[in-house]
């Protein structure tokens, strides 16, 4: 029985040693470079005494970054992503929680690391601490002792009170998420993924783990290129590039902005996307650009290790339905629950709940929170047994495919309506003159705002969306933008979008 994310690599670096693994297009690392390179980290905590701690890597988004991570597994640790795009205040935050001994950074964070209280830690550049020699008898007895409940990483999330949460997972459950994710999304020895997310969220590991598990070849696509959507084609294009797995705002970026009218994905067959509702206008540009392409919706959170459901598009879908989230993946459970613990009645409402061996080990130096979203299932008093409650709403159609309704924290009373404001989005992005948009709420004003990115005045989208919504859900206030903030994973940016309406 597999135990041990790293069985992926001692296995296919005996199948492919010199095929590329990871490249972003400038640095590039075989299966056998980074099978070396993480020994030669691992022994190196080894010979420090570091052994079961956080490893803090500090690096750039490259194939060097994620050899790191593979190495803190070797030495029998845990890694913890930060990068340089974060706020200081939170890397500051995050180093606090940890207290790890040991930041591995890269010539361009070195002494950036230098700017930060790091306790007793100490901060080693990965070029000098990745080429030393290996000692085989200290690693292969750290690998025999370690069991799949130990901890592989801590991604942070943020946190509602502004302290940002450590999610731990452990081998059980990414390696549970990458045999049920390859199985549905049909990856293998050809696959070419190109990597949108910033390494130092759990999104990556569809593209990291996947690759070692195949001796796929992974692409990690410069940020910059997001900005630039014909660009972005052309560069899957060089590459190669067979698979994305991408946060629905990225693949909106190329879609809404004409880059399929210059170019056109030539390899691309596989699309998956999540994170957030797909307009489906943008959708059927993807479907129009690339009609043998397989579509597939996931929904997850990082609680959960990634994506737990999913939804093959197999049909047409009018412009105002919304793309259903389908279906667990096998091995886990979806439970959805009254706010009084209770099943949804048929056709209701209820908070979507994770159970299973996806589940994180929870929120690392953090007992309080961990209690509050981890909690025992309420449908089952026989024996301890832990749910993850999302704070997501979600119903099952017609079809008994599951559908995401909202976060409960989008949901809003106005007017003495509830209102979701997912809805009025879909609306929105169903007028052709709508590139992207996006709801917020002034609580203090009781005002929906509207912030969209398109070719109408603020004037005429009123006017079109009094013959769409009920005048209760119409926007109070509108803001043509001329582009959409997002978050450095590509999702929308919506505290970028308050703090620009508290501005204007």
């Amino acid at each position: 029985m597999q135990n041990n994310v790293l069985n992926y690599l001692k296995e296919i670096v005996k199948k492919c040693p010199h095929k590329t693994a990871y490249s972003d297009g400038r640095e590039s690392l075989t299966f056998g470079e980074v099978y070396a390179q993480t020994r030669s980290v691992g022994s190196y905590l080894a010979g420090k005494g570091i052994y079961k701690k956080p490893v803090v890597v500090f690096m750039r988004k490259s194939p060097s970054e994620v050899a790191a991570f593979f190495g803190v597994i070797t030495g029998g640790c845990f890694y913890v992503p930060i990068d340089e795009e974060m706020p200081g205040g939170r890397i500051q935050l995050i180093l606090d929680n940890v207290q790890s001994p040991l930041v591995i950074c890269d010539r361009d964070t070195i002494e950036k690391a230098k700017d930060f209280k790091l306790g007793e830690g100490q901060a080693v550049l990965y070029d000098e601490i990745s080429q030393g020699e290996a000692d085989e008898t200290v690693l292969e007895n750290i690998y025999k002792k370690a069991i799949d409940t130990d901890p592989i990483y801590i991604v942070f999330t943020s946190g509602s009170t502004g302290i940002p949460k450590g999610v731990a997972a452990c081998h059980r459950s990414v390696i549970d998420y990458v045999e049920q994710l390859s199985e549905i999304l049909g990856f293998g020895e050809d696959t070419v993924f190109g990597s949108q997310t910033p390494l130092y969220f759990d999104a990556c590991l569809k593209e990291v783990y996947s690759t070692l598990k195949f001796g796929a070849t992974t692409y990690l696509i410069p940020k910059n290129l997001f900005s630039m959507p014909v660009a972005l084609v052309e560069y899957l294009n060089t590459h190669r590039v067979n698979t994305v797995c991408w946060v629905v705002s990225a693949l909106t970026m190329v879609s809404a902005f004409g880059a399929f009218e210059t170019v056109k994905p030539e390899y691309l067959h596989t699309i998956a996307f999540g994170s957030e509702v797909f307009p489906i206008k943008q959708l059927k540009l993807w479907q129009e650009a690339l009609p043998h392409a397989v579509f597939t919706n996931l929904y997850g959170p990082t609680e959960g290790t990634g994506m737990c459901c999913y939804y093959r598009v197999e049909r047409e879908f009018a412009d105002d339905e919304v793309i259903p989230i389908g279906h667990p993946f096998p091995n886990r459970e979806i439970l959805l629950l009254t706010e009084d613990g209770k099943p949804a009645p048929q056709g209701g409402q209820g908070e979507i709940c994770i159970r299973g061996t996806s589940l994180t080990l929870g929120y690392y130096n953090d007992p309080v929170r961990t209690g509050e979203a981890f909690v025992q299932n309420p449908l089952n008093s026989a024996y301890p047994e832990l749910i993850y409650r999302t704070g997501d709403m979600g119903r099952y159609n017609e079809a008994g495919e599951l559908v995401f309704v909202s976060r409960k924290d989008y949901q809003i009373k106005h007017m003495g309506h509830r209102i979701e404001l997912g809805e009025i989005e879909v609306n929105v992005d169903m007028l052709p003159e709508i590139r992207m948009s996006a709801c917020i709420y002034d609580t203090e004003k009781s005002k929906i705002v509207l912030c969209y990115v398109g070719d109408i005045s603020e004037k005429e989208l009123t006017v079109a969306l009094r013959s769409r919504l009920p005048r209760y859900m119409l926007p109070n206030r509108m803001l043509k933008l001329d582009q959409m903030p997002l978050t450095a994973n590509g999702k929308l940016d919506r505290i970028t979008l308050k703090q620009i309406y508290e501005k204007r």
